[in-house]
Formats: C-alpha cells, sequence, structure tokens
C-alpha cells in the first residue's frame, strides 16, 4: 500500500493577508512583489493559521484562516491536518494537545503605533471567556524602517496607574497620560522579548517583526482611535465592558532592568548542524509554556534532526530544503511546515540563510 501523497512533503505556506484597524503591510507588499506597495489595513501575515479573525467587520468569513500548498494542491490548512492528524502533529503532541497545533505564528508590518491594549492570560481566558488560549505573544524583530529614528516597543507600565485611574484614563481617553505610564523599549533586528498574558503593551510605528503566540484573537483596547479608524465599541472590551477588562491587567511595575530579566530572550546555542551551521534557542518553558522559538544559521549543507510539528520562516538568505519526496528553494520571507512524521531534512544555503522556528508547546 503506497503512502499518502503528503506524506515526506513540506507544507507551503503562501501568504495569508488580514484586515487589521492599524494601518502598515507596505513591507509586505514588496515581498510579494506587488507593483505598488502600499500601507493600508492589511498589516499582517497570518501564517498556519487556523485561528478565525475576530474583525469589526469582516471582507470574509473565513478571515485569518490559511490556506496552504502540499504535493500541488491548493487545500485548507484546517482540512489538511484533520486528514491525517497523527502524521502532522505526532502521537506526544495528540496526547495533550488533540489536534489543536496551540500556536499562530504572524508577520506584522506597522507603519503607525499600535493601540496601546492588553491580552488575557490562559487562565482568565478559559475561566471567563470560554476559550481555551489566553493569548501570551513574542516579538522577534525582523527589521526597521529607516524613517523611524527610535523604533522600540512597549511593554508593561513602568508606573503603573491605580485601576480608577486606569479605568479614568481609559474612559476619558487620556492617551497622553496612559501613554506616560510606559518607557519605550529601544529594538533593533535580532531582539526577541517574550510579552506574557496580561501585561499591557503596543508596538511602536516601523518595527517589522514575527510574533508567536498562542491561537486566539482576544484583545482589550484602551485607546479608540489611531490612524483615522474609531473601533466601534465591540472591539474594544471583547464585548464584556471596561470594568470586567480591568480585571485582565497586570498593575505590577515592569522597569527596564525586569523588562530585561523576565521578558527579554537572548539567543543560547542548542546543537550544532554542520561545521559551520547552528541553532539557537529563543524561547523555552524558562519564559513561557505557551511555546517554543529557535533560529537556526545556516552557513554551509547542513542536516537538520526531525522536530516537528512548526513553522518555519525564511528570515535571510536563500536555501534549498529537501525532503525524501521533494526539494524546495525558499527565498527571504518564504514560510514552511513540518509535518511531526517528516525525517531529517537537508537544507543547502545560497550562501547563507537563517531560519525562524516555532513551535507548540513541549
Amino acid at each position: 500500500m503506497s503512502a499518502p501523497a503528503h506524506h515526506n512533503q513540506l507544507v507551503l505556506l503562501p501568504p495569508n493577508r488580514v484586515w487589521r484597524t492599524y494601518q502598515g503591510g507596505r513591507l509586505l507588499d514588496i515581498r510579494e512583489g506587488k507593483p505598488d506597495p502600499a500601507d493600508t489595513h492589511f498589516p499582517e501575515d497570518w501564517i498556519a493559521s487556523t485561528t478565525r479573525a475576530v474583525n469589526p467587520t469582516p471582507a470574509r468569513l473565513d478571515e485569518g484562516l490559511s490556506t496552504v500548498l502540499c504535493g500541488g494542491e491548493s487545500v485548507a490548512f484546517a482540512e489538511l491536518l484533520a486528514r491525517d492528524p497523527k502524521w502532522f502533529f505526532g502521537e506526544a503532541h495528540l496526547a495533550r494537545h488533540g489536534t489543536d497545533l496551540r500556536l499562530l505564528v504572524k508577520l506584522l508590518d506597522p507603519s503607525i503605533r499600535l493601540h496601546f491594549q492588553v491580552h488575557p492570560t490562559a487562565e482568565f481566558a478559559q475561566r471567563f471567556l470560554n476559550s481555551r488560549s489566553g493569548k501570551t505573544e513574542a516579538y522577534h524583530v525582523i527589521s526597521t524602517r529607516p524613517e523611524i529614528a527610535a523604533p522600540h516597543i512597549y511593554l508593561g507600565f513602568a508606573r503603573p496607574p491605580t485601576r480608577d485611574a486606569l479605568r479614568d484614563m481609559i474612559e476619558r481617553q487620556d492617551i497622553a497620560a496612559l501613554k506616560a505610564c510606559f518607557d519605550p523599549i529601544p529594538v533593533k533586528p535580532g531582539d526577541t522579548y517574550v510579552v506574557p498574558g496580561g501585561v499591557p503593551h503596543a508596538l511602536g510605528a516601523g518595527v517589522f517583526l514575527v510574533e508567536i503566540q498562542e491561537p486566539s484573537d482576544l484583545v482589550v483596547r484602551c485607546e479608540f482611535e489611531r490612524g483615522g479608524y474609531v473601533l466601534p465599541e465591540s472591539a474594544r472590551f471583547m464585548g464584556r465592558g471596561l470594568e470586567f477588562c480591568l480585571n485582565i491587567f497586570d498593575l505590577s511595575p515592569w522597569s527596564a532592568e525586569r523588562v530585561q530579566r523576565a521578558a527579554a530572550c537572548p539567543p543560547r546555542r542548542r546543537r550544532a548542524l554542520g561545521p559551520d551551521s547552528w541553532q539557537d534557542d529563543l524561547i523555552g518553558p524558562e519564559r513561557t509554556p505557551c511555546f517554543r522559538v529557535r533560529r537556526s544559521e545556516i552557513r554551509g549543507p547542513a542536516v537538520r534532526p526531525p522536530d516537528g510539528p512548526g513553522i518555519v520562516l525564511v528570515t535571510a538568505g536563500r536555501c534549498r530544503v529537501q525532503t525524501p519526496a521533494d526539494s524546495h528553494d525558499f527565498v527571504t520571507g518564504d514560510a514552511f511546515f513540518i509535518p511531526a512524521g517528516l525525517p531529517a531534512l537537508t537544507i543547502t544555503p545560497d550562501p547563507t540563510t537563517a531560519l525562524l522556528e516555532c513551535y507548540p508547546p513541549a
């Protein structure tokens, strides 16, 4: 009996642009080869997504859900996974998580600062929101726009307001007072930060990054207007009201020292992949139990051991990836999914490449 067509194949992940309430996406347009790249309300690419986007007025009922390519077939990613869960997820993942990938990966290209916002923890979401996932997330910075003199993010209240003061700021939309609670955190390409659920935050303008997160679109927005777009009331507090959502906020102080100690994720060498190549851990259980992130630098032919299921993004250079059944040439910006059943991969860079590898919880 011959093996199914999808066995020993990579799953290719074409762009999956998603409408958002802020503007950006010009760099994504350039990566996709669009003739007139521009910043619009499609600043995000949701990669290998089985998570539906929650938008005030969705353009599509399937907004956020990925269509992928495997063995020459274009198919909804969720449908493909359901055809052969053991192959795609592996027995260990199925035993712990079932057929839920427990992971969402995005490319974000904001041209403006995002809304100040907060996401629930998994514990809060399970208890109060009937959701298995909260939205702990992480940022891995790819590049910054040259016109932004001091690229930065906001992560945690450096000077936390009281609950009453925070309520007042949000109700009056005193964004200057809200912004004064934060200290901007300078970022550069290669930086990685975890943003735990409950921690207020925002992305600064011009920071192009990979966001790795729990698979949900749960968000509380503290400000109601960005870039000329006013959020409808339903998109502000998850339909639950401000008083309920104030329970989500971490009102402990996040000093610059705490950010570096508890949220920054410097690389740690994991293993060699050949004489000139290596793999680093960026995010493991010491930072969050929600997902794992690694980065591989390939400077010569390398063999990558079996390690799926996982989502891989080519963040620099070019390479050829060979499986027992086929081979694919990838360039910066491409992405693919590695099924758990796939054996070791041979990676040949041209002349070098860097891969960001995103995995579900262990």
